[in-house]
């Protein structure tokens, strides 16, 4: 099978002519010899631009390609920018498969008692269908008989089997490009498909899927002003499986449609900012934060079209930052906002994202080179996310390793910029962000964090206190013991230097006499 999928992928290539991105005098003679053996395998689509017929190969090689393509479309890192512009085209929409063998998986998954028990108006024809799994609707009765419409999500059948085939042959094609491809080594093409290969792995376990449901919607659940711009739908984890999961249905309309919105009389303004206030609430309140928010993820409520509420579903990819990453992430984020190119040099050097060697002045003039034209346009005009993708672009050319938390962070930056700008062209994101991060930043580092830090470990010291005393006496003890030990060892240091001495003594006596004799018998 995967033979027959790799020659399938190759045909498809060739019939857009992909094997231009190489140049031929770069290729040995065994691969200009291979290429020419395909001789029937020609280019149908000269017309087309080269990224063009990138992106309509993958659409063509199915589901798996697609959600790849996808992926690399948020590597603008690492991709030229009509490339990253057209993998963004593709849309996620698969031909579903027979909705009775959804059914069936899903009573296969819950026992047929638990299903008839529990469920009733199943709906075999799909609410969406996507790469990896579809959605179909039903009624959940509850025990104590009420009923709640909800959505079952079902993993496609045997969906493992084909992505593991198809991932096997990405990293041959990888290796390849990374070996032939005159970028191929910039581009990391290897990098790429093994992070790609654990993503997607992950989100086969729809119980991961699941707990990041029930992390982020409890997230947006502590009484903060920011808890009211977020909803996530209800998880029943009781009726989930690895590959069923069970959550509420909501109705709310899709952010891309911008008509809809407006024709309701949504304050778009509000809602984009919110979509901001979201993102660094989730980064640097929670340090947990939905890493696929784009726009088939992401809905509106708009019941209360002055008051809108962004929904979130599809909770598969999620990021996470430790403390240090936060505290250096907003402190770059308000260096930049300052146009302090030498903090955001040193303060890549201090979090080892860069090597200790890197020059602190060379990286500094690097950044000011890359970012200074893009300041002189208006803030409202300039892209956060355009920003970030430049500086990790600059910071890698001084040999910063891959932090794979940053590239899921990148990427869901430019989608939120990418949404607000969408709902509102206006959108100051510079404007709304930093007076957060400068709060933030202040909170960590202040009086307040102080008390905080003291609070938090209040406990811990409480716990130990008592064995304070003993450790004392230990050390005390322990350092009594080595400083006795040390004299002693000094004391035999000084007896066998004095032995060594003496030695020393007595053989240049020894010497002398030998030579004295010696000339005194030659006279």
């Amino acid at each position: 099978m995967s033979n027959a999928r790799l020659y399938h992928i190759v045909k498809t290539f060739l019939h857009y002519g992909l094997d231009e991105m190489v140049p031929k005098k770069m290729l040995p003679w065994y691969a200009k010899f291979g290429r020419f053996s395909l001789f029937w395998l020609r280019n149908k689509h000269q017309n087309k631009a080269i990224a063009e017929r990138f992106r309509l190969a993958i659409e063509e090689l199915g589901p798996v390609f697609i959600k790849f393509g996808q992926m690399l479309s948020t590597r603008r890192d690492l991709l030229p920018p009509a490339f990253a512009d057209e993998l963004a085209l593709l849309q996620d929409q698969v031909t579903p498969f027979d909705g009775e063998m959804a059914k069936q998986l899903v009573i296969d998954a819950m026992s047929i008692e638990i299903f008839e028990q529990h469920f009733t108006d199943f709906d075999t024809t799909p609410l969406a269908s996507a790469s990896i799994a579809q959605v179909h609707t039903a009624t959940l009765i509850e025990t104590n008989n009420t009923q709640e419409k909800v959505v079952i999500k079902v993993l496609r059948p045997n969906i493992d089997k084909i992505i593991l085939a198809d991932v096997k042959v990405m990293s041959r094609i990888a290796t390849i490009v990374a070996r032939w491809l005159p970028d191929g080594k910039r581009l990391r093409p290897v990098e790429v498909v093994a992070e790609y290969k654990k993503t997607i792995l992950d989100e086969l376990d729809l119980n991961r899927e699941a707990a990041n449901a029930i992390q982020l919607k409890r997230n947006f659940q502590q009484g903060s002003e920011y808890d009211k711009v977020l909803y996530v739908p209800e998880i029943y984890s009781e009726y989930s499986h690895k590959n069923v999961l069970v959550m509420e249905r909501i109705y709310g309309i899709g952010v891309a449609e911008i008509d809809t919105l407006n024709d309701l009389g949504v304050d778009m303004k509000l809602l984009a900012e919110r979509g901001v206030e979201v993102f660094f609430t989730q980064v640097f309140r929670d340090s947990f934060f939905h890493a696929d928010m784009h726009p088939g993820n992401v809905f509106v409520d708009a019941t209360r079209p002055g008051d809108p509420t962004w929904i979130a579903i599809d909770c598969g990819i999620v990021g996470t930052l430790n403390r240090e990453d936060k505290r250096y992430l907003a402190e770059n984020f308000v260096a930049f906002f300052n146009r302090d190119y030498r903090k955001v040099a040193q303060l890549h050097v201090d979090s080892g994202w860069v090597p200790a060697s890197t020059s602190v002045d060379e990286f500094e003039f690097a950044i000011r080179t890359v970012c200074e034209p893009i300041f002189n346009k208006p803030l409202s005009e300039i892209s956060f996310g355009q920003v970030l993708v430049n500086l990790f672009n600059t910071a890698r050319r001084f040999n910063m390793e891959v932090q794979p938390q940053l590239v899921l962070l990148q990427k869901t930056l430019l989608y939120i910029e990418g949404l607000g700008r969408q709902l509102y062209p206006q959108l100051d994101l510079w404007q709304t962000a930093k007076p957060f991060l400068e709060n933030w930043v202040k909170e960590q580092m202040g009086v307040k964090a102080v008390f905080s830090k003291i609070k938090e470990n209040l406990p811990f010291w409480n716990e130990k206190l008592p064995e304070i005393p003993d450790l004392i006496y230990d050390y005390l003890k322990a350092g009594k013991e080595s400083q006795q030990h040390q004299t002693l060892l000094m004391q035999k240091l000084l007896n066998d230097q004095a032995q060594q001495s003496k030695h020393i003594i007595y053989s240049v006596i020894s010497a002398a006499i030998i030579i004295a004799v010696a000339i005194v018998f030659v006279a």
